[in-house]
């Protein structure tokens, strides 16, 4: 930690202190009347009522869906300062100086927060606005007046986080403009006077903090754009104080600096986790929609940025729609458009890029108009979506991101009989803490006719469950080597790298008769003898057979272990020198180095290992397969994987 962030970790401390104590703190005019514009005139209307008005009446009922938890009952209103999950009641102390990490104290703080982002109150007015009930719009007002009451000013784990506040404001901000903006009905009489007085109050109070407690430095990546998201939506939908210019003006300024600092010029987001992709893709989506209905417009950079992002979710899909489950993921979203359970967060973002870029690639791998796209873009969307022609799409449209590191082999792409390996030979992850990103050096994925194969097994747990936090994110969960049971990279603590293996790719030739790419990383050079790992992959399309050679180089004896987790659908049999795995429409022979000795692992708990986590908090058992070998020197050992389809050409 440099000398800088030390001095502003210092600043903050006082600051907070201040505010503690009565200083510094917000303080509101009386605001004005005319608010923004929403980012979408007029309001679409054409969706299937039954699941709107289906999850409001779920939240009417005290309903909730949470994380791994599908149906929670909370009441309603609920206890906004409890956590769901372990019911846990946490304490109204002052929020800066509240330990929101210890479970003890708080209970698990993601979902906490994640009920006190108010994704629902955004479901209820689509309800309102849809059904015209006022049950509806009634039960927004009481929600928002139940947290006025329970989460005052600065005070308990809802006042801690700037993003927290940042996401918070992105969905009172659409949820205003659905309830009718300014001439909502629920403003009309003395008491919707009165409640709009404080919901605007709560709304200059969550601008102010956010403004006065940024992240930065160590902390300075998708959190803070985050925050200024919230705060460029809040300042741009309630212009209502002599601050709103101000915020408006350097919080459009730092999200677009941020937008194109954290996302690289071939597209892939910094934190090297393709959730969080989304995620800082799905911001600059809202940022962009709302500056340009009110006249705040980002630049050409800002959206050429934006498309590289859509080309490269849209280039490493897989034919079924699968994206690979690189690094940290919380299933989070910022605002919950749609709520059904059948979503897809990834296909959703591509349906609306089609529109927003006129692009035909996109539309081919989101053939569908989303419910989703429909909100943000309106009714008439649909048309501008459909008019795309995908004839002649060319996809994947990029086989390299040399800024991320990821790099796509395979054969017959976009049709049933695809094979689709994307390989990892990039960055840990952004910034000195690389919070988000795994110990996954040159592991890769593997996919065949659009059925996953080789899987990362993605997340599972965040602030809680220490062992198995360290599982998902370390070594032995990954497609790849490790060497001595330790991860490529040290850990230093739940969102901190303190040792960050360093890969590069060396050769890449995605065309022609053999494919290959040559990568290698540094991670286990802090051994008193250092190990280089190098993995050279061949792909020969006409025969769909994938070599990985694996080279080793030290001098002494180490024990090496690699890993391939197979997706929880796949059915295993080990036979003498290889592996027979059958997924659904194709069939994979995993043949190993003859010097190493495999074995076959599900479910293990101590330690962990054959595990998958494609929802956040939620695992299953799934079939790894564990080749080990003890060497002394230099090593270098040979798999190969066929892939073969249950059906002729």
């Amino acid at each position: 930690m440099g000398r800088r962030e030390v001095a502003n970790r210092i600043y903050q401390a006082l600051k907070s202190e201040g505010e503690r104590v009565g200083l510094w703190r917000a303080r509101p005019g009386a605001p004005g009347r005319v608010g923004g514009r929403p980012w979408i005139e007029p309001m679409p209307t054409q969706f299937p009522l039954d699941s709107y008005r289906e999850v409001a009446e779920r939240t009417l009922q005290g309903r909730f869906r949470i994380f791994a938890i599908r149906d929670a009952q909370l009441g309603f209103p609920p206890e906004w300062n409890r956590d769901p999950k372990s019911g846990t009641l946490a304490p109204l102390a002052f929020g800066k100086t509240l330990n929101y990490r210890d479970e003890r104290l708080v209970g698990n703080i993601k979902y906490l927060w994640e009920l006190n982002r108010h994704l629902e109150i955004v479901n209820l007015a689509q309800a309102w606005h849809l059904t015209g009930r006022p049950r509806y719009a009634v039960a927004c007002k009481t929600m928002l007046e139940s947290w006025f009451d329970q989460c005052p000013y600065l005070m308990g784990p809802n006042w801690t986080s700037s993003l927290e506040l940042g996401i918070r404001l992105a969905n009172w901000s659409f949820a205003w403009h659905l309830l009718g903006g300014d001439k909502s009905r629920l403003f009309e009489d003395t008491d919707g006077k009165h409640f709009r007085r404080r919901w605007l109050t709560s709304v200059y109070q969550h601008c102010h903090f956010i403004a006065g407690h940024p992240s930065l430095f160590s902390s300075g990546n998708n959190h803070l754009l985050g925050e200024q998201l919230g705060l460029f939506l809040g300042s741009t939908t309630w212009p209502m104080w002599p601050e709103s210019q101000r915020w408006q003006q350097e919080s459009r300024a730092v999200f677009e600096r941020e937008a194109l600092v954290q996302n690289a010029p071939d597209g892939v987001n910094r934190e090297q986790a393709t959730w969080y992709h989304h995620e800082v893709a799905d911001m600059l989506v809202l940022a962009a929609l709302v500056g340009r209905a009110n006249g705040q417009q980002f630049s050409e950079q800002f959206w050429a940025r934006l498309e590289a992002m859509l080309c490269f979710l849209a280039s490493v899909m897989d034919f079924g729609g699968n994206v690979p489950a690189f690094g940290d993921a919380d299933d989070a979203v910022m605002v919950r458009f749609c709520p059904n359970a059948d979503f897809c967060a990834f296909r959703s973002l591509l349906a609306t890029g089609a529109v927003l870029f006129a692009r035909k690639e996109f539309k081919s791998k989101a053939p569908v108009f989303d419910e989703k796209s429909r909100w943000l873009l309106g009714d008439f969307a649909e048309a501008e979506f459909t008019s795309l022609s995908t004839d002649g799409s060319r996809l994947p449209i990029h086989r390299a991101f040399p800024d991320g590191g990821y790099y796509i082999l395979g054969s017959d792409f976009e049709t049933p009989r695809e094979v689709r390996v994307v390989a990892d030979a990039g960055p840990l992850g952004y910034l000195s803490i690389a919070a988000h990103g795994h110990a996954d050096a040159l592991s890769f994925t593997l996919s065949a006719g659009g059925q996953l194969i080789l899987v990362d097994p993605g997340t599972y747990a965040y602030h809680t469950a220490a062992e198995w936090r360290n599982y998902f994110r370390g070594t032995s969960a990954h497609n790849t080597v490790r060497v001595d049971g330790h991860d490529q990279s040290v850990a230093g603590g739940h969102f901190m790298w303190t040792n960050h293996a360093k890969a590069r790719c060396e050769h890449f030739e995605p065309s022609g008769e053999c494919q290959s790419l040559v990568a290698s990383h540094n991670g286990y050079h802090r051994y008193s003898d250092p190990v280089t790992h190098r993995r050279r992959l061949t792909y020969a399309p006409a025969t769909r057979t994938l070599l990985v050679e694996d080279t080793l180089c030290c001098r002494d004896r180490h024990l090496i272990e690699t890993y391939w987790h197979l997706s929880e659908d796949c059915l295993v049999e080990m036979l003498s020198g290889h592996a027979s795995i059958v997924n659904r429409h194709s069939t994979i022979e995993l043949r190993w180095p003859a010097s190493c000795k495999a074995s076959l692992v599900r479910g293990h708990t101590s330690p962990p290992l054959g595990w998958i986590s494609k929802q956040f908090d939620k695992r299953c058992p799934c079939w790894t397969l564990v080749m080990r070998n003890e060497v002394w020197g230099n090593w270098a050992g040979v798999t190969e994987i066929r892939v073969d389809f249950l059906w002729n050409a």
